[in-house]
């Protein structure tokens, strides 16, 4: 994604506008502000490599988190993506409601698919969908996103017994074991349920690949990467693990 003083990215539209409809940079006080005026294109997306679009959803979180997020246009992108859709990345992240990945990644309609689910956990069906995204609409990257003070990780943890959320929780809880932790491991330890939450990740990513030969293959053949990062509610940040 391009940072608002860098429009030559490659990584996204070259189209930029005013409110007005004017191509151009605007200016509000010190901060210069960027209104997309089109959806991601198929071929500013098959021209970006799996690292250019991991690069791209760390700019755009590095922006949400500076206050310099672009100006969307929001009914421009919906217009413009309307006979086709070119996502870059495909995003598996909790349903928590302090996460929302479009807007904590700073991309606009048409720019990820997300898969959104307690605990980022992954299933058949989540399977599928990120196969369709990747092998049939061309998605270069599995972004599997965590976050800390997650409350599926803490049911796992308290060992919550509760209809079907019971049977999604054992899903996490492969990872409470194989967290290395020191401290007090305990459902009232924020610390430790960060550390699981981590460890969930790249569990989760490792069932991808363990039961996906369709991603598996696309990531060796180099044409996507399949990645995971941890979101810390407190401060906003995006950090790759």
């Amino acid at each position: 994604m391009c940072i608002n003083n860098c429009v030559s990215d490659p990584s996204k539209r070259k189209l930029f506008k005013y409110s007005a409809g004017i191509a151009a940079l605007a200016t509000v006080g010190s901060l210069p502000s960027i209104s997309y005026a089109a959806s991601l294109t198929k071929d500013e997306r098959d021209k970006m490599t799996p690292d250019d679009v991991i690069n791209s959803l760390i700019k755009g979180n590095k922006r949400f988190t500076t206050d310099s997020v672009l100006n969307h246009d929001y009914r421009a992108q919906k217009q413009t993506s309307q006979h086709g859709q070119f996502p870059s990345a495909v995003i598996l992240s909790c349903i928590d409601s302090r996460a929302p990945a479009e807007i904590i990644l700073d991309a606009g309609i048409g720019d990820l698919f997300n898969s959104r689910v307690a605990g980022n956990v992954s299933n058949n069906d989540i399977l599928g969908s990120m196969e369709f995204a990747c092998a049939a609409a061309g998605a270069k990257v599995v972004f599997v996103m965590g976050h800390t003070k997650c409350g599926a990780v803490k049911g796992a943890i308290a060992n919550v017994q509760l209809g079907n959320l019971t049977g999604l929780l054992d899903k996490i809880k492969p990872a409470i074991d194989k967290t290395k932790y020191k401290g007090v491991r305990s459902a009232d330890n924020y610390e430790f349920i960060d550390a699981v939450a981590e460890t969930n990740v790249k569990l989760t990513i490792n069932d991808i690949r363990k039961n996906s030969s369709t991603l598996r293959a696309l990531e060796n053949e180099g044409k996507i990467k399949i990645v995971g990062a941890m979101y810390d509610i407190s401060n906003g940040k995006v950090t790759l693990v």
